[in-house]
């Protein structure tokens, strides 16, 4: 294993970048441990005050936190960006997650679970592995049976809908039954607006502002009453907007029956949900309540989703229950599966059949025949076989798998498969995309991997359909991505943002059935697709869409739950082509050495790699601010607008909330007259978790914050400039996914050094185009976290479903 390669700082000394890294005999900062809330840090101005010492948003840091458990190593994306725009975490006056000890747990050791003891004591004899074992088969049968049923008579669709959505479909009901006519819901009868063709792209639209959208809040009314359970409990009232927004109309008597229902308000741990119980209920409470223990399990499945799990091992989650004082974890599982809290799931493929796992249609979950204590133990199923695990989803992201698995085997099966595409395979500018373009023609479905430049095999693979007639799309994961690709293929009607074309803001609209009207569908960017995406996507795409998933697998993963690109990878579901294409130069070369876990030198003769050794975070942030605002522009060209700077975390003495600061000061100081910001200010604007839009301060005036957006005009209202506006001259890698620069400085101060991965370090150094600086204080613990930290799977399902399909 070699160092870095040695450069000199552009425009600075040749003596002070004597080294590749910096001496180890300097004194470096002692690393911090990663505070466990530090994914779901979402850098609002607001909670930028909060100063959380080694807040890093690194992808293989672990979430042990109070509760003792360890859930299986995962990507932080997802609990980062998921709750960036209210950043309710690790912030002044805020209430932790995992703030505090397990002493508020014990809630009143002589009182007891309501029902609980009564019940244990009414149990029956325990039954035999093997009576169990036929307990349960009966039951997994009985409710394929239901379902089989329910499959056959009429769908009751909209059951749980309310409000606007709920009025509509009455109303759409009426008029298919008769009872109304369609005028009736109109004043005056008026001509149906013309659809777009669908096979004509979309003109360019001019479009004034775009406001930024904001949700409804919760009635004053509806606040007021859970403000005053609150104060009841002694809960914070600052919790009560959030509450009735999480909880509806009907929140204060929600949390006045069920006080641990409190849990479901980001940013309250169980410390804080068990003291306002004891508050509301006294002694009638105790720690194994089933209110309290069903919340904690769904809790828990929430947790883990902010991670991207989509599912946990059951082992995990009663250890973490007997962490809380659950004194009976198995029959905690059970409960919460049979209130719907949450579903489970085996992990047994190869018996499902056998036990009727699947309905007619071959498309049934492996819904767990047993669970509990010894489910979750992995008990054997049947003599002589391997131990069956046990999975515990919350059905949000269960239905949302098993939706994208059939989804994906529609477009497998639906496909023509005998369209001849020879010719425009023969005309593609390189080998690769040749490959490409013939399995495309003979498949619904097809995976792309490759680096940056391996992107224009898909933007080739768009001309080349569109040249056949067909209606082809790119869609990327960001602006700047879309403009990428636009570029690549020559044509900016082939490319959208996903984001864009699902909300039909972009592309060509969709068809007289509902379904995006395209016949090739090229997303690009493909591992920052989250599980609920997917599913939408798909079910989005009409039968015989051909879709192509392309991306960096070396890359972070998607800021939602979910690894669908590496699940569909890991599964095999459709050809795979791999492409050949190499990224030019020395940070193509650097970057390539890292997906293999290498950290090789690099000859940088134009100061394409250039490392800056530093000895402290203060000295860190320093040469960051001076390398953005006066080397880079002299030495390489690349003015300061155009170089980003990227770190592990917001928080710390060089995170991206101390560098903002530095580099608004010195590239565009100013008093934050408008709720933090100035004209000029360099921010990104988080509408959504996992969707990053960067942008320039232009104005603010009633109706909120003027941004400009790589030329889009975006208003945000002042209610939500505080949650999801933030300065944006430095990221963390999560952020910068999916977007380039021409510049990138890679801030590694030695308090980042337990956030480091492959993949983080991957991602970070691949963003700049000509030229890439690494402000590096972190010294063998680079190298070491490119050879020894490979990304870490998530928890999911899907691939356990697509490889079932393919059975």
């Amino acid at each position: 294993m070699t160092a870095l390669p040695r450069g000199e700082t552009p425009g600075s000394p040749a003596a002070d970048d004597t080294g590749v890294v910096a001496d180890p005999s300097t004194d470096l900062p002692a690393p911090s441990a990663p505070d466990e809330g530090h994914g779901t840090d979402g850098g609002s101005p607001a909670a930028e005050g909060a100063a959380d010492a080694a807040e890093t948003d690194g992808d293989g840091s672990r979430a042990t936190g109070a509760d003792g458990v360890e859930p299986p190593p995962v990507n932080d994306q997802a609990a980062e960006a998921a709750a960036e725009p209210g950043d309710t975490t690790g912030t002044d006056g805020a209430i932790d997650a995992d703030a505090g000890s397990d002493a508020g747990t014990d809630a009143d050791p002589t009182g007891t679970a309501d029902g609980t003891a009564d019940g244990a004591a009414a149990d029956p004899a325990p039954l035999s592995e093997a009576e169990a074992e036929l307990a349960a088969q009966r039951e997994l049968r009985e409710r394929i049976e239901q379902r089989k049923a329910e499959k056959e008579g009429p769908i009751a669709a909209g059951a749980k809908l309310s409000g606007r959505a709920a009025d509509l479909l009455a109303a759409v009901r009426a008029v298919e039954s008769g009872e109304k006519p369609a005028t009736s819901f109109f004043d005056a009868p008026a001509p149906a607006a013309p659809r777009r063709t669908a096979a004509v792209p979309a003109p360019a639209r001019t479009r004034g502002p775009e406001p930024a959208p904001a949700p409804q809040g919760p009635s004053s009314e509806a606040v007021g009453a859970v403000a005053a359970v609150l104060a009841e409990g002694g809960a914070p009232g600052a919790l009560a907007g959030p509450a009735a927004e999480v909880l509806g109309a009907q929140a204060a008597d929600v949390l006045r029956e069920d006080p641990w229902q409190l849990l479901t308000v980001p940013g309250v741990g169980p410390e804080q949900a068990d003291g306002f119980a004891r508050a509301l209920l006294g002694a009638g409470c105790g720690p194994d309540d089933e209110r309290r223990t069903a919340a904690l399990v769904g809790w828990l499945l929430e947790r883990a989703a902010l991670q991207g799990h989509t599912a946990l091992d059951g082992t995990a989650v009663r250890a973490a229950l007997a962490e809380r004082s659950v004194s009976d974890p198995g029959a905690a599982v059970d409960h919460a599966v049979a209130e719907g809290v949450v579903l489970a799931f085996r992990d047994d493929e190869g018996d499902q059949g056998a036990e009727g796992g699947h309905d007619e249609g071959g498309q049934e979950s492996a819904t767990v025949a047993k669970h509990g204590e010894d489910a979750g133990e992995g008990a054997e199923d049947g003599a002589g076989q391997q131990p069956v695990q046990v999975l515990l989803g919350l059905d949000r992201y269960a239905l949302a798998e098993e939706s994208l698995a059939d989804g994906l085997a529609r477009l497998v099966n639906a496909c023509e498969k005998d369209a001849d595409w020879t010719e425009a395979a023969s005309a593609a500018g390189s080998p690769s995309a040749a490959e490409l373009i013939r399995a495309v023609a003979a498949h619904g479905l097809v995976a792309h991997t490759g680096g940056e430049a391996a992107r224009a095999e898909p933007a080739a693979l768009i001309g080349a359909a569109r040249g056949l007639g067909l209606r082809a799309l790119g869609a990327a994961h960001s602006v700047d991505g879309r403009h990428r690709l636009a570029g690549a293929t020559g044509d900016p009607s082939a490319a959208v943002t996903l984001t864009g074309l699902l909300s039909g803001t972009e592309g060509p609209g969709r068809d007289e059935e509902g379904a995006i009207a395209v016949d090739l569908l090229v997303v690009l960017d493909a591992p920052q697709l989250d599980v609920e995406t997917a599913a939408i996507l798909v079910e989005s795409l009409a039968d015989g869409t051909r879709l192509v998933l392309s991306g960096d697998p070396g890359v972070l993963g998607s800021a939602g739950a979910g690894q669908v690109f590496a699940d569909v990878l890991a599964a095999r579901a459709c050809p795979q082509i791999v492409s050949r294409t190499p990224d030019p130069g020395p940070i193509g070369e650097l970057v390539s050495g890292i997906g293999i876990g290498e950290l090789n030198q690099v000859a940088a003769p134009g100061k394409e790699v250039v490392i800056v050794p530093v000895r402290d975070a203060g000295e860190a942030v320093h040469r960051t601010v001076q390398l953005v605002a006066d080397s880079v522009p002299r030495a390489i060209g690349v003015p300061s607008a155009d170089t980003q700077v990227i770190t592990v975390g917001h928080g710390g003495s060089a995170g991206t909330r101390a560098l903002n600061a530095a580099l608004k000061q010195r590239l565009n100081p100013g008093p934050g007259r408008f709720g933090g910001f100035d004209p000029g200010d360099r921010v990104v604007h988080v509408p959504t978790p996992g969707r990053t839009l960067p942008g320039v301060v232009v104005s603010a005036d009633a109706e909120g914050l003027h941004l400009d957006c790589a030329g889009t005009e975006l208003v945000v209202a002042q209610a939500r400039v505080a949650s999801s506006v933030r300065h944006g001259w430095a990221l963390s890698a999560h952020q910068a996914a999916g977007m380039r620069w021409p510049a990138v400085v890679v801030v590694l101060s030695g308090d980042a050094a337990q956030g480091l991965t492959r993949p983080w370090v991957y991602t970070a150094f691949s963003r700049g185009e000509r030229h890439l600086s690494v402000v590096h204080g972190v010294d063998q613990a680079l190298p070491r976290a490119v050879a020894q930290s490979p990304a870490e799977n998530r928890t999911t399902r899907l691939r356990t479903l697509l490889e079932a399909q393919a059975r």
